[in-house]
Formats: C-alpha cells, sequence, structure tokens
C-alpha cells in the first residue's frame, strides 16, 4: 500500500478507504459570524463532507467561530469551545481561511485587513463591503500572497462570479443585464400576477421573511447596486464607487404601469445593466419594461438571474435562488475549496480603473401621463416631442368618461438629459396634470 502524505499544513488526519489509510492535511478555519449563511455553510459542509475532502485531499476544521453571544443556542454541529466573542481571540498565525459572514463595512473591513496581513486566505459574502472597499482589499491580498474570494456576495448560490472569471475568460463581456435581488423580484412578481399594489406586496414579502423589517436597501436599489458594482470589476474590469451607479428603486412603480406594459408587450423588472462602450462603462440600476418574451421576463418571484452577452459564446443566462442559508452557504463552501484547490493568486483585471463609468446612455422610455380629456390633446403632445427630436414608437390613450384621462408613449431611443428637457416642457401645459411615470424600456 502506498501511502500519501499532503504537506498543506502541519496538522494532519487519516481517512481510510478500501484501499487502505491515507494522511490528509487539515485546513484550519475561522468564522466571522453564526448567522444564516453560516449554518448553511457548515450543514452544506457535514453534509457532504466525504465527498469534499476526497476533492481537497484534506479535511476543514473550524477551529474558531466569532459571536456576539456565546452561550445562545445554535442549530449546527459544532462544540462550544469553537465560540468566542472577541476578534482578539483568533489566533490568525494558526488558522488557514476566514470567513466573514457578519456584513457592513466595519469592522468587517478591520477584521479582513488584519487576517489578509497575516497569511490567511479569506472568503467572504459581504456585497456592501466588497463594493465600498473591496479594491483595497484586493490590493492587501496580493501584496500578501493570499487569496480573498467573494462569489456569495453576489447571486447567493448561483455561480455569477466563477462564470465570468473561469468559463467566460476567454470572452470580451460587452453587456449584462439581471435581477440581482431577490426581494424586489418577489414584490413585483406579486403585484403582476395578483394586480396588489406596491405596499401589500411588500407587507406580504415581509411576513414570508423575504423582505427586511426595513427594506430599504432593497426596494431603493442599494443592494443591487452593491452586486453590480462588484460584477463590474469582473465583467468590464472596472471597480466603480457605488455612488457612480444610477439608482432607482420600485417604491413608485404602480398597478396602472404594469396593466399598461403588459398591454404593450412588456412586463417591469427591477435590472442591474452594465453596457461597455468603446470609451466607457454604462452602469444602471432601474425598473425597465422588458419584452415578455424576453428570458429574464420570465424569472419571478425570489429567483435571480444574469444575462451575459459575450463578443465571442453570444448570449447566456444564470438562473437561480439569489439568497437562503443552503444556496448561500454552498457558494461560501465553493470559494473555500477553490482557494484550497488553487492556491494561487487570481486578481482579475484591476488596471483599467481609468474607464469611465458613465450611468445615462441611449434608452427607450415608457412615459405615463395623466391629461385632460379634450380633443387635440394627443397631438399636441406629439408635436412636444418632436420639438425636442424624439420619435415615438407607441401611444395608448385612454378615455375614463371623466374629466382627465392617460395617455401612455414608448419613445425610440433617446438619451436621458433630452427626454427630462421635453418632459419639463410639456408638464407645464395646461392640458398636462401630471407626469406620473418614466421608466427604462430594454430590448
Amino acid at each position: 500500500m502506498v501511502v500519501i502524505l499532503y504537506l498543506i499544513n502541519t496538522s494532519v488526519r487519516r481517512a481510510w478507504t478500501e484501499e487502505g489509510m491515507i494522511i490528509l492535511g487539515k485546513q484550519r478555519i475561522g468564522i466571522l459570524g453564526m448567522g444564516t449563511v453560516a449554518k448553511g455553510f457548515c450543514k452544506t459542509y457535514f453534509m457532504n463532507k466525504n465527498e469534499i475532502d476526497n476533492k481537497i485531499d484534506a479535511s476543514l476544521d473550524i477551529e474558531k467561530v466569532l459571536v456576539k453571544d456565546i452561550d445562545k443556542k445554535r442549530d449546527v454541529d459544532l462544540p462550544h469551545s469553537v465560540y468566542v466573542d472577541d476578534f482578539n481571540d483568533f489566533n490568525l498565525e494558526e488558522l488557514d481561511i476566514i470567513i466573514e459572514l457578519i456584513g457592513g463595512v466595519d469592522p468587517a473591513f478591520e477584521y479582513i485587513k488584519k487576517s489578509l496581513e497575516s497569511g490567511c486566505h479569506v472568503i467572504t459574502a459581504n456585497k456592501e463591503l466588497m463594493a465600498k472597499r473591496g479594491s483595497e482589499l484586493l490590493k492587501i491580498a496580493k501584496n500578501n500572497n493570499v487569496l480573498i474570494r467573494y462569489e456569495a456576495s453576489v447571486g447567493g448560490g448561483i455561480p455569477l462570479i466563477s462564470t465570468i472569471n473561469d468559463a467566460l475568460v476567454s470572452n470580451k463581456i460587452v453587456r449584462m443585464m439581471g435581477i440581482l435581488n431577490g426581494t424586489t423580484n418577489y414584490i413585483l412578481t406579486k403585484m403582476t400576477k395578483e394586480r396588489i399594489e406596491f405596499d401589500v406586496a411588500l407587507k406580504q414579502a415581509q411576513e414570508l421573511g423575504f423582505a427586511e423589517a426595513d427594506p430599504t436597501a432593497d426596494v431603493d436599489g442599494f443592494d443591487a447596486s452593491y452586486k453590480l458594482a462588484i460584477l463590474s470589476k469582473d465583467a468590464f474590469g472596472v471597480i466603480p464607487e457605488p455612488e457612480e451607479i444610477l439608482k432607482q428603486g420600485i417604491r413608485n412603480i404602480s398597478i396602472e404601469d404594469i396593466k399598461y406594459g403588459l398591454e404593450l408587450g412588456y412586463k417591469i423588472k427591477l435590472l442591474a445593466i452594465g453596457e461597455r462602450n468603446n470609451e466607457h462603462v454604462e452602469l444602471s440600476v432601474e425598473p425597465a419594461l422588458i419584452p415578455i418574451d424576453h428570458p429574464i421576463a420570465s424569472v419571478n418571484n425570489e429567483y435571480n438571474a444574469l444575462f451575459i452577452e459575450g463578443n465571442s459564446i453570444g448570449e447566456v443566462m444564470l438562473f437561480g435562488k439569489g439568497a437562503g442559508a443552503m444556496p448561500t452557504g454552498s457558494a461560501v463552501l465553493a470559494d473555500v475549496i477553490d482557494v484550497i484547490k488553487k492556491n494561487k493568486d487570481y486578481m482579475g483585471n484591476n488596471n483599467a480603473k481609468n474607464i469611465i463609468v458613465k450611468n445615462i446612455g441611449l434608452s427607450a422610455y415608457y412615459v405615463r401621463m395623466e391629461v385632460l380629456d379634450m380633443p387635440g390633446v394627443l397631438g399636441k403632445i406629439a408635436v412636444a416631442f418632436g420639438d425636442y427630436g424624439i420619435s415615438l414608437d407607441s401611444v395608448v390613450q385612454r378615455a375614463r368618461g371623466g374629466r382627465f384621462a392617460p395617455l401612455i408613449f414608448i419613445t425610440h431611443e433617446i438619451e436621458r438629459m433630452k427626454l427630462n428637457d421635453a418632459l419639463k416642457t410639456i408638464e407645464n401645459k395646461e392640458y398636462v396634470t401630471e407626469i406620473q411615470s418614466i421608466i427604462k424600456v430594454v430590448k
């Protein structure tokens, strides 16, 4: 019998197979936080332990877990002795991998920085941190010859980042468009299918645990913009500041907009869009009308998806659950496995910071307004659009038998600033009572 010794660490364990005993290395793990995702990570590993250990020729030894309350009972199979409530109790020199799952920027940034500088590889699911200070952490990791991985920060269990960096590495990504927030997608799905208003759908999402008590990060587009910023680094080689990305949430989407959109052949989704041009990259997160027959339009409830266009492969869509303990925990574990197997420095393209980030390019738009129900109004508004060089693709007029009536327009592609100027003029007309909605239309 041949005995194979893997000198991954100084500590070893013995594994018995049908061929005999093999001595395997032990990867020493520290976890920051033991919430939903951390539990999903542990459960996924314990569930698939034999298969994973054989793939990496090592076992994962969870030696320290940072928590607020050491004595709190947790539904995870770990000994009480691993829990500590002070990061200083982590002996980083004796750990190989730190998994950060506490969220937020502070103190997570300092914990990760110290871990990287101590020679630990780091896995994180922290989208806000990676969007705001990820470029700093990538440089620290590179300077210390260790790895930082963040697959679980975007798309939960969907392998978005690894697909862009590995499977599509031979392509130039020219465009990506995705549903990156399950909460808003659930709300819009309920509004579309059940014809209920935003507030009612939001309350249902909160009752089911899809939305937080304070839903601001989700419904106002912050969550999706953090994820788009992270994807932009890997897809386009540019690391934008989150505030550089146009953000518009879904609070103002009404049943009327959804009904008229469907009548015109569109669904409304909160889309994160990135598009590469020769001299700049356009990034935005905003509600958009998308054709009903587009694959993204069929993504409903809490599911996420990313539609990618590469210059060689063409169109590809990745789809799955964008959140949840097991899917996201699985993504964290995949990053751990990747670090152990590769153990090499791959930081992606960080040399394109000087690419200009823009968020307003040419697009078609849906515009809904309320006007006086009187002859000639539609013609006057069409002329006003024409005065600004805006041509119209579709028009819907609905008489209600009263003083006021809705008018719905879909424009051809136009610069948003030019549309804003036209609507400012139109809104001041005595026969226009209100501009009610302006929503991007994607093809």
